[in-house]
């Protein structure tokens, strides 16, 4: 049973928080130091394979066994531990519902020649020098309007994706500018779920704390374009793309037709009406599906005998439609709703880690540590910023990153004179964005999911991601545009 001394919890914006006053900070750190142990041995030394094709999946499983341990050495139920447990995994199952639709999104737009459209008409537009920034300038935009990084993705960064490695330019380059203008986007975005939890959880209004945001998001965004322009203008795709053959042979396998892109138009403007993203992604799968039969007849009798199997095909398992040109038949391939299997076990053993840690009290124990240490203004922000960093990689989810922080540490910025939006965007500078450069976070696990490319391959080019931590610890040291609360001396 739960002993009522020790143990409480709260809830904010439906995400329940456990405080244990008998763990103490060294028993909640063993379960991590041994799963970093564990993880960073697999990468380096096994490749990735050191229990199997699904190492990192049962690695997290060994940091949940841990954790249980500790708790149960100090005296927390098993009931406790499966509450928090299954929390957590209702708090992701509509976005593993999102990425089997993606899955079968991606499945049906490739044989409907939705994807080959986009490739084929994109590759006479954007050229090598330009690419890079313009696809953070476009990811930007529909994360803007639509408030979503993982809908941009799904939507414009597949197809991104598609264009760039056509043209010879690195698929982890590719990722990085699409998500960190994706990034950008959603925390700039009134209708993102984060850019209105982090005013909530620290007190204060949504258009103040984005107002507040582009002290320090505009500033690296304009660095992130910079660096973009910079890299696209150095590479060499020479030799690498006959771009006149990549548009021929497409024009040969596909009908090709500017009527395909009323598919990513309603599904975007779905999103932009305030459809729920389940609804929006299921619209663009039927519809794709219808449009495979109607303009694509050719390749569907190619790849099987029945017209309507080879459509079932494409949103459950693999589909491969064969070129002439090798970098095509890559990039005209697709794992459909099978695909998406290794990310969602990822995300389902990232959240039984996340919710034995938050069970057993070592979250709010972590956290609780850092904000004891953090003595001056600098230091403050600087725990805010660690805790997120460390909840993101803990937790596995970017809300606990922003919740946990943002309850904990109110009270600290109240106390140093500081208004709550201080502490708003601190949260989104250093929970929000980074969620996406850890592998096993849900945004980490989507994101490689659904662009195809590892975390590890577009970590360094997410330039925006991990420059916006620094970027508000900078500012916080150097005391720039940080705000006093009005009555503070």
């Amino acid at each position: 049973m739960k002993d009522d001394k020790n143990i409480s919890d709260f809830k904010a914006n439906n995400q329940n928080i456990v405080e244990n006053k008998a763990l103490n900070f060294f028993e909640a750190l063993i379960p991590v130091i041994l799963l970093m142990g564990l993880l960073f041995y697999n990468i380096v030394f096994a490749d990735g394979e050191l229990l199997g094709t699904y190492s990192n999946q049962f690695i997290l499983l060994i940091g949940g066994a841990i954790a249980a341990f500790v708790g149960f050495f100090n005296k927390v139920s098993l009931q406790l531990m499966l509450t928090e447990i299954w929390e957590n995994l209702k708090s992701v199952f509509v976005p593993i519902l999102i990425l089997f639709l993606v899955g079968a999104l991606a499945g049906t737009w490739l044989i409907s020649g939705v994807i080959p459209a986009m490739v084929y008409y994109g590759l006479q537009v954007l050229s090598p020098a330009i690419f890079l920034p313009a696809s953070v300038v476009i990811s930007a935009i529909i994360s803007i309007a639509t408030g979503s990084s993982w809908t941009t993705s799904a939507t414009v960064g597949i197809a991104l994706v598609g264009i760039g490695t056509a043209l010879g330019i690195n698929p982890g380059m590719i990722a990085g500018a699409v998500i960190s203008g994706a990034y950008f986007g959603d925390k700039m975005s009134p209708l993102s779920d984060t850019t209105n939890l982090a005013p909530a959880m620290a007190g204060t209004d949504l258009f103040t704390h984005i107002r507040y945001m582009t002290i320090t998001t505009v500033p690296t965004i304009l660095v992130t374009l910079v660096v973009f322009a910079i890299i696209s203008a150095t590479i060499d795709t020479s030799g690498s793309a006959d771009v006149s053959n990549l548009l021929q042979t497409i024009d040969a396998t596909f009908n090709i037709t500017p009527w395909l892109f009323l598919v990513p138009i309603i599904v975007i403007a779905l999103i932009l009406m305030k459809t729920k993203p389940l609804v929006a992604l299921a619209t663009g799968v039927i519809i794709a599906a219808i449009f495979a039969f109607i303009f694509q007849t050719e390749v569907l009798n190619n790849l099987g005998n029945s017209k309507l199997s080879t459509v079932i095909t494409s949103i459950f398992t693999d589909t491969q439609i064969s070129t002439n040109n090798e970098k095509l038949n890559e990039l005209f391939s697709s794992g459909g709703m099978e695909g998406m299997l290794w990310t969602i076990f990822l995300i389902v053993c990232a959240m039984i880690f996340g919710g034995i840690m938050d069970g057993i009290g070592a979250l709010s124990r972590i956290t609780e540590a850092l904000l004891s240490v953090a003595t001056s203004v600098f230091g403050l922000f600087a725990s805010t910023v660690i805790s997120c960093l460390g909840l993101n990689a803990i937790a596995s989810d970017q809300y606990l990153a922003i919740v946990i922080p943002g309850k904990m540490f109110k009270k600290a910025f109240e106390d140093k004179g500081l208004a709550p939006e201080n502490l708003s965007r601190t949260l989104e500078d250093s929970g929000t964005v980074t969620s996406v450069l850890i592998p096993w976070n849900t945004c980490g696990a989507y994101q490689s999911g659904v662009l195809g490319v590892g975390v590890g391959e577009y970590f360094f080019y997410a330039i925006f991601n991990w420059m916006s931590p620094f970027t508000t610890l900078i500012f916080a040291a150097l005391r720039i545009k940080i705000k006093q609360l009005s009555n503070s001396k």
